[in-house]
């Protein structure tokens, strides 16, 4: 049994309804059960990289009084940043060049003066390696805690943040379909997902999409203009075309925002813009796109959100109370376990076209993908 008195506890990359559920679950269950002192850590790792670093609260203690009330609260209390790779972070030199900079060594010694025992660290794909980095490096008693709208990290069946996040795309394109039926429009809708479309196939499948288009199955102009001359000679004068922010034609490249910026991740844009063009160069009907972007990572999260994070968050607090480090929470089935967490990030979780059931579901309801012959 490791002796544990002070955790620290993070969120990292991009916000999703369910992180506050995890931290609430932490401090409850930290303090209730173990005694421990729990350290809410600003922003991400800047909260380490600066122990002065105050936007908006900085680094506190946190009670059971500040966690009260958050169980149905989007967000999260403790703020967030992408911005923060210890390893990868933006400087500023004395002749004003700007570089990225391994400033791990100064996490480590503000992580000790602190006089932390353990971290919790609740994040995505990048975030998890962040801290498997950390691992690596030395800062070892760390737990992770799979956060991300996107669904893509590997070991766990689902990530809290991805059903919220399917449910409010889901509603857009029910309220789509009605102003697309009542103009005889082609509406096409962009969903996030980084480089995986599990929000573009979940959602389209469960909004009725005529096409959905995603990461991994580069597409084609020729089958989604078919599909849609098919459904107006059959009495339909209407499509709804879900794509994925990362989404490719088989003859170009993602829809980027400019180079990536020091110490940031790249930023998708423009990929409904591109696919609504393109098709107006090929039929002559009233075309309309939509980007749904951070909307769906805003708002209470869903009821099975709130229940897995509660169920994440008490699941760390056992994992470090048993002093078992390296390890992220996962969903396996209906258990949430403990994996190694080098696995989790060893690859991203993707669609893989021909063994994924729910691409064979919607192929064989009617649905294209824009790699049909």
């Amino acid at each position: 049994m490791t002796s544990i008195k002070k955790v620290g506890i993070m969120t990292g990359g991009g916000d999703c309804p369910g992180l506050n559920p995890v931290i609430r679950a932490v401090v409850r269950a930290g303090i209730r059960k173990h005694g421990w002192e729990i350290m809410g850590i600003e922003d991400a790792f800047q909260g380490l990289i600066d122990l002065d670093y105050c936007s908006p609260h900085g680094n506190r203690w946190l009670t059971e009084a500040h966690v009260s009330g958050i169980l149905d609260r989007g967000g999260t209390i403790l703020g967030t940043s992408n911005r923060s790779d210890p390893f990868k972070f933006a400087v500023t030199d004395p002749d004003g060049t700007r570089r990225e900079a391994d400033i791990f060594d100064q996490v480590l010694a503000n992580y000790e003066a602190l006089g932390l025992d353990a971290l919790i660290s609740i994040g995505g794909d990048g975030s998890m390696r962040i801290a498997q980095q950390c691992i690596e490096r030395g800062m070892t008693n760390i737990v992770g805690v799979p956060k991300t709208i996107d669904n893509d990290l590997r070991c766990t069946d689902y990530t809290f943040g991805f059903n919220s996040a399917v449910q409010v795309a889901t509603e857009a394109i029910d309220r789509l379909h009605d102003t697309a039926c009542s103009h005889d429009r082609v509406i096409v809708v962009e969903v996030m997902g980084r480089d995986a479309g599990w929000i573009a196939l979940h959602a389209g499948l469960a909004g009725g999409a005529h096409a959905i288009l995603v990461p991994e199955i580069p597409y084609r102009i020729a089958p989604i203009v078919r599909k849609i001359r098919e459904r107006r000679e059959s009495g339909n004068p209407y499509s709804i075309i879900v794509v994925s922010e990362a989404a490719r034609p088989q003859d170009g490249e993602q829809s980027t925002l400019g180079e990536r910026e020091l110490g940031a991740m790249q930023r998708f844009f423009g990929a409904a813009g591109r696919l609504a063009h393109r098709i107006s160069e090929e039929i002559d009907l009233q075309i309309r796109h939509t980007v749904l972007g951070h909307i769906q990572r805003g708002g209470s999260p869903s009821a099975f959100d709130r229940i897995l994070g509660t169920r994440f968050g008490e699941k760390a607090v056992e994992l470090v109370s048993r002093g078992d480090f390296g390890k992220m929470v996962a969903l396996r089935g209906t258990s949430v376990v403990g994996v190694p967490l080098a696995e989790a990030v060893d690859a991203q979780k993707l669609i893989v076209p021909d063994h994924d059931d729910l691409v064979q579901t919607a192929r064989n309801i009617g649905i294209v993908f824009g790699d049909e012959d």
